[in-house]
């Protein structure tokens, strides 16, 4: 056992990929690239930078001297000045001109936001295999009926699969949001203390436009092609906002489905999985706990929570730059994308095992039908001749009645019974029957769900298909 706090985020909700990502390991091998990145460029525009220091700078790319570094910081308390001097110990020939004009936020501003997006590219593709989950399930029950709600109250049948197509829906809005955010990634490039380049235009000896050329050559050197235009010190922290806003929607969404499952569960129509030896309740052992749905509204809840940081954050800068960033941005960043991916892990295992109970849908759709079927009933009466004012007060009456048996003693709805007995209607109970098919009630439910997956989520599926495949374990 370890004797100091560990994030929960860590040891039993985010998937090692995601960890790795925002770990030290990633950080300062990205350091260390867009160093490399720099030098090159620096090069290619004329400063007096050799093949030979570069070729140094990139044999030592990976192989990080951690203990000088830190031993380093004790004593400057920089740590991207203590990670320039360890580099430097292991490149003696291009120890001059790591860094060359550049400041600490190229390296970590920079790096954030590479992290930040290969991030988004993990939780972009979980959400690809979260859809396919639901297509497959909500394809295989396009026509099962079951009961819709309206303010939790019994309300026009829906079907099983185009309740799924509303979780996948939400998703796939998630998805586009992702997907723009991606195309229109961006670097910082590299922009000095106030964010005016100075430093490179000394360099350079006033050559504007081999300092602009500067940014571009890198960003395309670390796989981009493009960057903010103008910052200060820092990329404008309304960036990290609209990242998380992002993550805010994917939480919504899975938050909403575990919702609707814990719900669905309570009723006994579908449960998410459960395994052979889990335990639902220390204390009542016949309990089967929705605990997969409830873990993911805990998270949900905290990014939506934890998305105030960075909002909080960029609306309170001081000019080109402060440092109550920094400290704030390395917790509420990374645990956003560590709890979405913990929550995507969740959802598709859930949709990976959805168990579906037909025969309760269909007998709690049966309790309701006859109030939903009065006017079909009313209609066909009319049809032969009867009194559609006169059939509509009497209906209401019959339902009142009906509404009284069910909810005072307790018995089965009899307003069927009611109807075929009542002589003004003229109708058989077999007559009544023929007309109360649960999937005359769900209007176009069926083509709905096809077309929505056909029309919008295949292109996805198609698009990502080798992002497919994934599977989840839950930790605990």
């Amino acid at each position: 056992m370890n004797e100091y706090y560990q994030s929960p985020l860590s040891q039993r909700y985010a998937s090692k990929e995601m960890q790795a990502l925002f770990s030290n390991e990633k950080k300062f091998k990205t350091w260390r690239r867009l160093w490399i990145a720099l030098a090159q460029s620096e090069q290619e525009l004329g400063l007096d930078i050799t093949d030979e220091q570069i070729e140094e700078l990139i044999a030592h790319k990976d192989d990080i001297n951690y203990e000088v570094a830190k031993e380093r910081e004790k004593i400057v308390r920089h740590d991207v000045m203590s990670h320039v001097y360890a580099y430097g110990q292991q490149c003696p020939k291009a120890k001059g001109i790591i860094h060359l004009g550049a400041t600490s936020c190229y390296v970590g501003d920079n790096t954030d936001l590479i992290i930040m997006h290969e991030a988004l590219e993990l939780i972009q593709k979980k959400i690809v295999n979260v859809l396919s989950k639901l297509k497959d399930f909500a394809l295989s029950y396009k026509d099962l009926p079951c009961l819709a709600f309206t303010h939790f109250q019994p309300a026009q049948p829906t079907t099983v699969g185009k309740r799924a197509s509303l979780w996948a829906q939400d998703l796939y809005m998630d998805y586009l949001e992702i997907e723009h955010l991606l195309e229109n990634k961006k670097l910082l490039g590299c922009k000095g203390t106030t964010g005016t380049q100075a430093s490179f235009m000394e360099l350079f000896e006033g050559d504007t436009d081999k300092v602009k050329a500067l940014d571009q050559k890198i960003c395309e050197r670390m796989g981009y092609h493009s960057y903010f235009p103008v910052s200060g010190q820092t990329y404008t922290r309304k960036y990290d906002t609209m990242v998380l806003q992002t993550l805010v929607g994917v939480a919504q969404s899975a938050h909403k489905f575990s919702n609707d499952i814990r719900l669905l569960q309570h009723m006994k129509e579908i449960e998410e999985p459960f395994e052979k030896g889990q335990i639902g309740s220390s204390a009542m052992a016949y309990k089967r706990n929705p605990m997969r749905s409830e873990r993911i509204a805990a998270l949900s809840n905290y990014v939506i929570c934890d998305a105030l940081n960075p909002a909080i954050t960029a609306s309170t800068q001081w000019f080109e730059r402060t440092l109550d960033d920094s400290a704030n941005k390395r917790i509420s960043v990374a645990e956003a994308f560590l709890a979405i991916d913990g929550i995507l892990d969740l959802y598709l295992n859930i949709t990976d095992g959805l168990v579906v109970y037909p025969k309760v849908i269909e007998a709690n759709l049966q309790k309701e039908l006859p109030f939903m079927a009065t006017e079909n009933i009313m209609m066909d009466a009319v049809k032969a001749g009867k009194d559609r004012q006169e059939l509509h007060e009497l209906i209401r009456q019959h339902s009142m009645a009906a509404g009284k048996v069910v909810k005072e003693e307790g018995k089965p709805n009899d307003l069927i019974d009611r109807i075929a007995n009542d002589s003004n209607f003229g109708m058989s109970k077999e007559q009544i029957l023929s007309i109360m098919d649960p999937i005359q009630f769900v209007g176009r439910s069926i083509q709905q769900t096809v077309e929505f997956f056909q029309d919008y989520i295949d292109p996805v599926l198609s698009k990502e298909k080798d992002a497919l495949g994934l599977h989840a374990e839950i930790n605990v």
